[in-house]
């Protein structure tokens, strides 16, 4: 794929959305926030709908420069107070003085999300559990990745995780092709039925996480069955004419992590720039048990450059992303009575597990990437676009993206790739918000995406070469009546799979298989035979929010979304290396279709926040992974050393609650005291199933246990000296037994409960003349007692050679204690 030629077309799509825009005619508007008599630091002035936005200083006061003459309208946002708007218009060259009194409100009663909804809108008038977390509330944890640091502070949010940067995303017991990632809106399209490799983003470069949890099938088609993830970057919004931008550097004892990144951010007369680069690499992770995990070190670059310009009638912004992860392979290899690790050297009958050599010491404590590691470089062209048509506007996303991943898994030829894939994406989004008529608020969408996948040079072909075009339309509508919000909407999409004849044979120079051609072939069956079928779906959603006082509201949605199957449930044929699992795909798959309903109850107390929200989801077609067995009810093995699923079909049923209590007593401001449950049970309702395997294959697989968090946070409510947002906090993350799990040929065993206690602290410096925050200090100690335990989603749990073990412990455990330092200095 030329990348050149669509840089090329979104420059020139650039320039006809600014000539189109109006003339940049613009003024500044400036002011000052309040409480009562006390200005409101670190208050937030946006310009919905926009990319315009400052904060306020020590003084309550902020400005916003360059901004199109016409009407706006002002947003004041600030924790605990509730969200003000202003009407305003502003004539060219103008300097508007607007000044705000705030009242004390949580803030989470009026946030505004972009995720999920058609247009921008409130939480409280979301049907839909909607959660936000700040940079703030990520930049206070330690995290592998970004998905580990939404899992953190998001209920019912869990991840599958294949070591410390490998992190796929489960909402409510459901993942992978379920739950749909975006990244500024874009969906992240990078082999995500894959486990052994993360989302490309750069955690770095991520100002706020937006997270709907429940169908979310409506607004974006398929994969979006289980709910949305949309990870929003920063965008330029300084004081104009001024080159701003953070340093940020963070070190982690546990695996020795050291992460770097620089910001830079520009914005004058409506053009903004923006550009980030991050590098991380870290070794191998430990714990008290087994010291250093092999295989778990990583390094990891993320380029990000922007561009944009906002304009009275209409914005367009382009973007810019390089990903590049060198990522080691772990195989949970051991000595049998040591239990160190050990390495593969060999292949075929040549490797013989038992008497494989013991890893030096030298390689568990080294940056150095081992031989046996995979590489996933993903390339990103967005471009985001706004255009005002009257009382209405349309907004247009198009994106291109690369996914170039490959495995190296050959001991004895480590530059031959095992598995070496090249997934192209282009993706579409054309919105148009109508003028609001008799109260009534409507949008209508189209949405979709083409994509292709080649394999590359390489020895093991789990998935064919094929195309793939999805095409979706929806309407959505809201209106109010008084009290009462109403919203919904129906979808229809449809999608297209198919692939020509994939042949694969020995190649006798090297020893290892390669694709062939046809006439290569001679005749000889191909391992994937040629396939075309189209999938269709309708989805549909409704809802209703309503505001049984000004502190307490009731929500309720029904949905039904839906899926279409991806390409390893369909066309897989082959060892994916690194799971060590020939996958085995079915042809005769139809979308799966679930039928999800949501209630939930949220109260705004002058003292506490407390939010309960129940659901059940029943799935139709539900696609899942058995080990395949033959006729005398043994294992098929197919390739030596790797076991052999099958995907199947049934029905399924997940039922849950999350409940949160947030205390923040007006008595001592300084206190928050956050409390969060997240429980879901998953049941395996296909009937033949049941019938074969009995209990063990009552419940599902990935389902995450019950899981508690508490976290005890004093913040200083004035600065001392030259600290400001000093800030000291304790948590107890607790996760129960998790006794009810998918038992058929021990796909999963039991996972014992655990309790992790982590602390923290931090603060912020000031300086300069104008006493800003010149420096941002946090420090986290996770797993503090050193616990060793396995998390019932670790998929390194069931890495493991050996029937039994000398001292009863099976499979690799979790990270054990880990101390982050990070530093931020803005400028």
């Amino acid at each position: 794929m030329k990348l050149s030629y669509f840089l090329s077309v979104f420059l020139l799509l650039l320039c006809v959305s600014a000539i189109a825009a109006a003339q940049p005619t613009t003024g500044t508007i400036r002011g000052q926030l309040k409480a009562g008599t006390q200005p409101l630091e670190l208050a937030t002035v946006t310009l919905p709908g926009t990319t315009f936005g400052a904060s306020t200083d020590a003084q309550g006061r902020y400005e916003l420069q360059g901004v199109p003459a016409g009407s706006h309208t002002v947003a004041f946002t600030s924790l605990g107070y509730q969200l003000q708007k202003r009407q305003i218009t502003l004539a060219a060259g103008q300097t508007l003085e607007l000044n705000a009194q705030l009242t004390a409100v949580p803030t989470s009663l009026a946030d505004v999300v972009v995720t999920g909804v058609s247009r921008a809108t409130e939480i409280r008038k979301s049907p839909v559990p909607i959660v936000v977390l700040s940079k703030r509330e990520v930049n206070l944890n330690s995290n592998g990745n970004l998905i580990d640091a939404a899992v953190k502070g998001v209920p019912g949010l869990s991840a599958v995780t294949t070591g410390p940067n490998i992190s796929k995303p489960f909402i409510r017991g459901l993942g992978y092709n379920r739950v749909l990632t975006l990244y500024n809106g874009l969906r992240q399209e990078g082999q995500q039925w894959g486990d052994e490799h993360g989302i490309e983003i750069d955690q770095y470069d991520i100002e706020r996480i937006e997270v709907v949890k429940g169908p979310a099938s409506l607004i974006y088609g398929s994969d979006a069955v289980a709910g949305v993830i949309n990870m929003l970057p920063r965008l330029p919004n300084g004081p104009a004419g001024q080159l701003q931008g953070d340093v940020l550097s963070e070190y982690q004892t546990n695996n020795r992590l050291l992460g770097n990144s620089v910001g830079l951010h520009y914005n004058q007369r409506g053009w903004q720039y923006a550009a980030r680069g991050s590098y991380r690499l870290a070794q191998a992770y430990q714990n008290a048990l087994e010291g250093r995990v092999y295989g778990t070190a990583f390094q990891e670059l993320n380029l990000t450059a922007m561009a944009g310009v906002e304009k009275q009638g209409g914005a367009t912004h382009l973007t810019a992303t390089l990903y590049d992860n060198r990522q080691e392979i772990p195989d949970g290899s051991r000595d049998s009575l040591s239990r160190q690790f050990t390495r593969q050297i060999a292949e075929g009958p040549q490797d013989d597990i038992k008497h494989r050599p013991l890893v030096p010491t030298a390689d568990l404590s080294t940056y150095r990437i081992n031989a046996l590691h995979q590489r996933i470089q993903h390339y990103r062209l967005l471009s985001r676009s706004r255009l005002k048509l009257g009382s209405g506007e349309v907004q247009a996303l198009l994106g291109v993206q690369q996914n170039v991943r490959r495995e190296y898994n050959h001991p004895t030829a480590p530059a031959q790739a095992g598995l070496a894939v090249a997934l192209n994406t282009y993706t579409y989004d054309l919105r148009y918000a109508a003028p609001t008529w008799l109260g009534l608020e409507t949008t209508f969408g189209l949405n979709g995406m083409h994509q292709t996948n080649h394999n590359r040079a390489a020895t093991d072909f789990p998935i064919p070469d094929y195309s793939l075009t999805d095409v979706g339309g929806y309407v959505y509508a809201k209106k109010t009546f008084g009290k009462l919000d109403l919203s919904g909407g129906v979808r229809y999409d449809t999608r297209l799979l198919q692939w020509a004849d994939f042949y694969v044979g020995a190649d006798s120079t090297t020893g290892f298989d390669r694709q062939l051609s046809a006439t290569e072939a001679n005749g000889g069956a191909p391992q994937f035979a040629a396939f075309r079928t189209r999938y269709q779906g309708v989805s549909a959603s409704v809802g209703a929010t309503y505001n049984l006082s000004e502190r307490m509201l009731l929500r309720a949605n029904v949905a039904r979304g839906y899926r279409a199957p991806n390409i390893t449930e369909v066309g897989s044929n082959g060892l994916d290396p690194g799971a060590h699992i020939v996958y085995l795909g079915n042809r005769s798959f139809q979308p799966e279709f679930s039928l999800q309903q949501d209630v939930g109850l949220s109260a705004y107390l002058p003292d506490a926040e407390v939010g309960v929200s129940v659901f059940n989801n029943a799935i139709n077609n539900y696609i899942y992974q058995a080990r395949l067995n033959d006729a005398n009810g043994q294992p098929v093995v197919v390739v030596p050393g790797n076991a052999t699923y099958q995907y199947q079909q049934g029905r399924a049923r997940l039922y849950g609650a999350e409940v949160t209590v947030n205390l923040h007593p007006k008595t001592l401001p300084a206190l928050a005291f956050n409390n969060s449950l997240a429980t879901v049970t998953g049941l395996n309702k296909e009937v033949s199933l049941l019938e074969t395997n009995g209990a063990a294959a009552k419940y599902l697989p990935f389902i995450p246990p019950l899981r508690t968090r508490s976290e005890v946070r004093l913040t200083s409510q004035r600065a001392w000296g030259r600290l400001t947002n000093t800030y000291v906090r304790a948590v107890l993350d607790y996760n129960a037994p998790q006794n009810r799990f998918y038992a058929v040929d021990d796909t999963e065993t039991r996972t014992a409960g655990y309790a992790l206690v982590g602390m923290g602290a931090g603060t912020g410096f000031l300086g300069g003349p104008d006493q800003r925050e010149v420096l941002q200090l946090f420090v986290q100690l996770d797993n503090a007692l050193n616990t060793t335990y396995q998390s019932h989603l670790n998929r390194l749990k069931y890495f493991e050679y050996y029937a039994a073990s000398p001292n009863g412990r099976r499979g690799i455990y979790n990270q054990g204690r880990n101390l982050s330092l990070k530093v931020i200095v803005p400028f």
